[in-house]
């Protein structure tokens, strides 16, 4: 799988997550993928939901495995350390 067809998957991954996350008042972003690791941005209520460690892990890392299995772990970092 080329680098483009990752990102594509992922993006497609996040897709099918973002009514759940949005529907609890938050969102996703993809930050960047390196070395098999996706590094997310949760936005919103998802910066502050108490769940959010979980949800990271059962849900959205999860999903993105399923369309990239190659992927070995989904990091979720903070709005300053993105800017």
């Amino acid at each position: 799988m080329t680098a483009q067809e990752t990102q594509n998957n992922i993006e497609k991954a996040l897709e099918e997550i973002r009514p759940f996350l949005l529907a609890d008042g938050g969102d996703i972003s993809l930050v960047n993928i390196e070395n098999n690791i996706v590094r997310v941005q949760l936005e919103g209520a998802c910066t502050s939901c108490s769940v959010n460690q979980m949800t990271l892990t059962n849900g959205v890392e999860a999903t993105i495995k399923r369309y990239a299995p190659q992927i070995e772990k989904v990091i979720e970092v903070s709005q300053e350390h993105s800017k």
